[in-house]
């Protein structure tokens, strides 16, 4: 819309048109004693000019990733975007591309939705994906319901992302579903634990891979036990660059898999907007919350993308959606497939390895420092969790002095793990900004002690 501002001359031919004398007349109905009568506090107009200038200054005060050095992971994770993808962003086929109301129609939008899937279920090494959800956090909630409709309880490990969990227990609340959380051991959560757990009434059990720590949990075995007791098995995906490396979950004996895809399709700004993916098994398709694009054929024989299974509130009576919050992430679905078309399987996987021997290289400085040791013993891929002898909220706040984002702090998520931090490396860091952040650790270490 232009900006076409109302003159006095303006004002006064509309109130003339609908027949009073001035704008207060207006107001007529509104009881004297509950009006207004003083002066708003609000300060008075500015030129354009000044406006810019304030504007500038206020968005001079905001910082991004690229000025610090960012040890920081946790769920949201930076990762390489090919330039190409935000150029292709910008054309204007992609601003308005949603859920299609007239699907047949917009044969770009459900096209781009089928790729979508395509590629999470390679990814995955799973039959079937829906066109998203919000974030990954949705996609986990999202799967339990898939699960839990005749089986009222799921068992999760506790090294599933703190934030993930209380997103389940939001789904939960309210429902007859009963939510148990295994322990762990050396920041791993080992099968005989998942077994305590383990009834009738388990509709599944959930993994991390790797886990919120950073460490590679034993999805197979988890797989195998739960699929003797006759449950299904979801897997979230830590950081979904790890699959460029290691063995996908399907293979492994998920029933369902999730993870988000924010790190493919956009920068971090505040940890959102995001993309959730979620793909199953062929078995539980009736079950998928959303949308489902598919591929056939037209009258005439060409090819054509059609919606094949809407089971979204919007397309079919409410009560009986298997969803009323699922959205599609159209936009960041169309990054994702630029982005994993550009990277293919090796630009994929050189993007995995570098930011796996980063981690190691960081891992191998930062306990070489006194007092700094390994939270545990378990195989990591890009994040590791370390014990620290000042708290992590500390330190955190001394490096970032220094330029430094470092680590997540797990205190503040697991109270019984005081000084500890979980860092992560992407492929960005280089072996200079690790010796750096771990001299500058070094001298925070050092301080303290005569503090």
């Amino acid at each position: 819309m232009n900006y076409l501002p109302a003159t006095e001359q303006d004002k006064k031919l509309m109130l003339e048109k609908i027949g009073v004398s001035d704008i207060e007349e207006l107001f007529a109905d509104i009881p004297e004693e509950i009006r207004f009568k003083g002066e708003l506090k609000i300060p008075e107009g500015v030129s354009e000019y000044e406006l810019k200038r304030i504007l500038l200054d206020l968005s001079n005060q905001n910082k991004n990733l690229d000025n610090f050095i960012s040890f920081m992971g946790g769920g949201v994770y930076d990762h390489y975007m090919p330039m190409i993808v935000d150029q292709i962003l910008q054309r204007s086929e992609w601003y308005t591309a949603y859920t299609p109301y007239q699907p047949e129609i917009s044969q770009g939008t459900l096209q781009n939705i089928f790729e979508f899937q395509t590629l999470v279920c390679e990814l995955f090494a799973m039959d079937i994906s829906n066109a998203s959800v919000y974030d990954g956090a949705t996609a986990l909630s999202e799967a339990m319901l898939m699960t839990c409709d005749r089986k009222p309880e799921i068992v999760v490990s506790k090294a599933v992302n703190p934030e993930y969990r209380q997103t389940l227990d939001t789904y939960t609340n309210g429902l007859d579903v009963e939510v148990k959380v295994v322990e762990l051991d050396n920041l791993l959560t080992p099968v005989e634990n998942y077994k305590k757990h383990l009834t009738k009434k388990t509709g599944a059990v959930v993994v991390q891979y790797p886990n919120f720590f950073g460490n590679i949990e034993d999805v197979r075995g988890i797989a195998e036990l739960a699929h003797e007791n006759g449950s299904k098995v979801i897997v979230v995906v830590g950081d979904i660059v790890s699959m460029g490396l290691f063995e996908a979950p399907g293979n492994l004996g998920a029933d369902i898999v999730v993870g988000d895809g924010m790190c493919f399709a956009g920068p971090i700004s505040f940890s959102g907007p995001s993309i959730g993916m979620i793909a199953a098994k062929k078995d539980l398709i009736r079950k998928m919350p959303g949308r489902i694009a598919g591929l056939t054929t037209d009258s005439e024989g060409n090819r054509a993308f059609v919606l094949t299974l809407q089971a979204r509130e919007q397309h079919i009576r409410r009560e009986k959606a298997l969803s009323n919050i699922c959205s599609n992430q159209a936009l960041y679905a169309v990054a994702t497939n630029m982005t994993l078309s550009t990277l293919g399987t090796s630009g994929l996987r050189d993007i995995s390895i570098n930011s796996m021997n980063n981690a190691a290289y960081a891992l191998e400085r930062f306990t070489a420092i006194e007092g700094v040791e390994q939270a545990s013993t378990g195989n990591f891929f890009n994040e590791f969790t370390l014990k620290l002898p000042i708290p992590a909220s500390l330190l955190n706040k001394r490096l970032l002095k220094k330029g430094i984002m470092g680590c997540v702090d797990a205190e503040r998520f697991y109270p019984e793990y005081p000084n500890m931090g979980i860092f992560f490396t992407s492929e960005f860091r280089t072996k200079k900004e690790i010796d750096y952040t771990a001299e500058c650790m070094e001298v925070i270490f050092n301080e303290q002690k005569f503090k």
